[in-house]
């Protein structure tokens, strides 16, 4: 495609210049490549578009209509070059960012208003899922995920540590006591996460790779973290799950974290990612400039 649209390119400029030699200088190849890259095309189109003397190009019948076609081609090439490149330095647009549900929630729909306020031409929407998704295929601009990313193509910037806790309230504690080895577990009612089999239903992993199987049992199942984070705070049990939706509850003393002595699975970092394979429209650099700001300040306790 990219030497067909060259031979249109050259075809278009010699006729306008009066020449291949002139359209070679102006295009910056040589008279040689320059024919070259005509003689391609009416190779292609199986038919001759101009005949060739020494001192000047004319056009044949078909060369007339072809030319009027080829000046529309490459005007509104131009024109879509134009308004990529406009829209490539203008901050606007819809920006599509994917993100996990509870962190969405709790801690990226509220920088919007402050993301707004400096790029009001940017509108926001967001996908909030803890299923994987595919940036190509759906269509979204940056995604924010959480662990330990696989190797990947994709761009990603890393914007704060994530770390796990166990934690309960501390009526529960009173009632049950405080388990201070992983053994004791299986005697504690333990909050489930149906997502994620390492902090799951039946199995809780411990070790930074996660080595470290250990069975437990609890009364609540739930495919929503912070959902086990409330039902813990109001005495059901233990939960194991990420620090930045207990935070606020380990902050203001409903749930009391608990230490035991193996450790905590690692669970690597939040990071931003975007496609790789292309230059990021201004919206989309804006937004990620705009996190790694931000985020870093906000998970101090993370």
């Amino acid at each position: 495609m990219a030497d067909r649209l060259t031979g249109i390119e050259v075809f278009v400029t010699a006729l306008r210049l009066g020449g291949l030699s002139a359209a070679a200088r102006s295009m910056g190849m040589s008279p040689a490549m320059a024919a070259r890259h005509l003689a391609d095309l009416e190779a292609r189109l199986g038919t001759t578009l101009v005949n060739r003397t020494t001192r000047r190009l004319s056009l044949t019948e078909a060369g007339a209509d072809y030319l009027d076609r080829a000046e529309r081609l490459l005007a509104d090439l131009r024109e879509a070059d134009a308004e990529a490149s406009a829209r490539s330095v203008s901050i606007e647009g819809l920006l599509r960012v994917a993100a996990p549900a509870t962190f969405g929630v709790m801690h990226l729909a509220g920088l919007v208003p402050e993301f707004r306020k400096r790029h009001p031409r940017v509108t926001v929407e967001f996908g909030f899922s803890d299923r994987y998704v595919d940036l190509l295929e759906e269509r979204w601009d940056v995604a924010v995920r959480i662990g330990r990313l696989a190797d990947s193509s994709l761009l990603a910037r890393r914007l704060a540590p994530m770390h796990l806790a166990v934690s309960a309230s501390p009526k529960y504690l009173a009632d049950r006591g405080t388990p201070r080895v992983v053994a004791e577990l299986i005697n504690h009612d333990c909050l489930g996460y149906t997502f994620a089999s390492g902090v799951g239903t039946s199995t809780w992993n411990f070790g930074p790779d996660g080595a470290i199987r250990v069975p437990v049992r609890g009364s609540l199942h739930a495919n929503n973290g912070e959902g086990l984070v409330r039902a813990a705070a109001a005495g059901l049990g233990l939960v194991y799950g990420p620090r930045f939706i207990a935070a606020e509850a380990l902050r203001n003393g409903a749930l009391v974290e608990v230490t035991l002595d193996v450790p905590l699975m690692d669970l690597g970092a939040v990071a931003v990612i975007t496609h790789p394979n292309r230059r990021p429209a201004a919206k989309t650099r804006a937004w990620i400039d705009y996190l790694v700001g931000v985020v870093p300040a906000m998970a101090t306790d993370w």
